[in-house]
């Protein structure tokens, strides 16, 4: 396939220009001027659209809350286990989610989705692609993160098990990784002697590649003292973290942005439902980006539709955020949160074919995506 004649914004670079892109078994080949196609190329004339990468979503519950299904499909907290590392948020994902066409048809091609936040521990994010029938052919990678909690919602649903107080929470997490590494220590100093090494435990196993630095918690935080306490118990077991809603983020940019961890903003187009989300503004994404913060906008979807992600990034703008950070934002930006970035979030050769076609500015609502292209193949 050629596309020719687009006007590309390619999601690193901050001035569109006008050019070509190749595509070949599935894969961006060249992006640039006058390309020549080859025998039996599919030539694609983009004359007077835009082209863009497949926007990338870096908190959801896509494919986990399904559309239309009430409490029954809801697959994505389990209620049982406060501390539940050893859940996959892959073995809840449903590909036949209505939702997630719905989320193709908003050019949002690639999502992170997994576990809730009513634990303390909730189990492991996925990166997917939007489209097919087995979530095995679909994923980018089975484990990206693991997700933790604070604030209201572990105290709200463990109120009665155990957890109703801030303070509780971050003692839960702390217990668990304490015994993670005691597990992990006694494990390698056993070597290959099976009779030394600790019994099997499914939740100590599934904590290690975040001990090992190999799989960030993701931390649910919406509060400034909830952010604060995150940074705190990464910093103690020095594991890796992205920082996910920081609703209260635009109150302590210094201290997010020394912090050096990653920052998903969102849901933001919602009510203030709960106390900790009474400070909630379009204008916490362009905060923390001129502090110097990575930043990725959400949907938490079903939380905001997945479609309107890009229209939750022209909010941002709206309410102050660069326009090329904000592109950024939901392209590059949440490909690299999720450490899938040699995949997806930009235009560039040997990155994985996921390309918009759209009419005008995707940020703004009376846009049309005219063609989206996955794994080098238009599906709609």
């Amino acid at each position: 396939m050629l596309i020719q004649n687009a006007l590309i914004y390619d999601g690193i670079t901050p001035v569109p220009y006008e050019g070509d892109i190749s595509v070949r078994d599935g894969k961006l080949c060249q992006v640039g001027p006058r390309l020549t196609p080859a025998d039996g190329e599919e030539v694609i004339d983009a004359s007077g659209l835009r082209a863009y990468p497949g926007f990338v979503d870096a908190h959801s519950h896509l494919g986990l809350d399904n559309y239309g299904m009430g409490y029954e499909g809801h697959d994505y907290n389990e209620m049982g286990d406060m501390v539940a590392a050893q859940l996959r948020g892959i073995d809840s994902f449903n590909p036949q989610d209505k939702a997630i066409p719905m989320a193709l048809a908003g050019g949002v091609t690639t999502v992170g989705t997994g576990p809730g936040s009513a634990n303390v521990l909730g189990g492991t994010f996925l990166a997917v692609k939007t489209w097919g029938n087995c979530v095995d052919d679909m994923v980018i990678r089975a484990e990206v993160a693991m997700k933790c909690a604070f604030g209201e919602n572990p105290k709200r649903c463990y109120r009665e098990k155990g957890d109703s107080a801030r303070m509780t929470t971050a003692a839960k997490l702390r217990e668990i990784l304490f015994k993670a590494r005691d597990y992990l220590a006694r494990k390698e100093a056993a070597g290959e002697d099976p009779l030394k090494r600790p019994a099997f435990d499914l939740k100590m196993e599934a904590l290690i590649p975040v001990l090992k630095g190999q799989l960030p918690l993701k931390a649910h935080a919406h509060r400034a003292d909830d952010i604060c306490t995150a940074i705190r118990i990464a910093r103690e077991f020095g594991v890796k973290m992205t920082l996910e809603h920081c609703t209260e983020g635009h109150l302590i940019p210094d201290i997010v942005a020394r912090s050096g961890f990653p920052v998903a903003v969102g849901p933001t187009l919602t009510n203030a439902s709960k106390i900790e989300l009474v400070n909630k503004t379009f204008a916490t994404p362009g905060v923390l980006a001129r502090a110097g913060v990575q930043v990725s906008i959400i949907t938490d979807a079903p939380v905001i539709p997945e479609q309107y992600l890009a229209l939750c990034a022209g909010l941002a703008v709206k309410a102050g955020m660069d326009p090329f950070q904000a592109l950024q934002a939901i392209t590059i930006n949440p490909a690299r949160h999720l450490g899938i970035e040699d995949r997806v979030g930009s235009l560039e050769p040997g990155k994985d074919a996921d390309i918009l076609l759209t009419d005008a500015d995707p940020m703004v609502s009376d846009t049309h995506i005219k063609a989206v292209i996955l794994n080098g193949e238009q599906v709609l």
